[in-house]
């Protein structure tokens, strides 16, 4: 019988490839994206030190959006903003494993229009 890998544990996978070569440092630190089926995380992480610069979330109250696609785009103005006020100008993106489609890109490019360089 054939195992079938699920969709969770493939990108945990691609997860891990794409971590060897990104690295949050105190100069540029990671932008790290979690998607859920419901929600959209995302934190800026110094990989040095394993501090958590600044961090928003769609479960906050405050950003609006009529879809998963426009919330995720106020999620990445929100994390910018909160990324700016901690002395954070470039970042580097850890899309997660996930596609840099849909929700994943709104948010960067929220982040770009939160004034981030990504």
């Amino acid at each position: 019988m054939i195992n079938k890998r699920s969709r969770d544990e493939l990108r945990r996978k691609r997860h891990a490839r794409l971590r060897l070569r990104i690295e949050g440092t105190p100069q540029r630190p990671r932008l790290s994206v979690f998607r859920s089926a419901k929600f959209i995380y995302a934190q800026v992480i110094d990989d040095t030190t394993g501090r958590t610069l600044a961090a928003a979330s769609s479960r906050e109250s405050g950003l609006d959006g009529s879809g998963k696609v426009s919330v995720a785009h106020a999620v990445g103005k929100a994390v910018a903003d909160r990324a700016r006020a901690a002395g954070v100008s470039a970042v580097v993106l850890d899309r997660g494993g996930y596609r840099y489609h849909g929700r994943v890109r709104s948010l960067a490019e929220g982040a770009r229009e939160g004034g981030l360089d990504l």
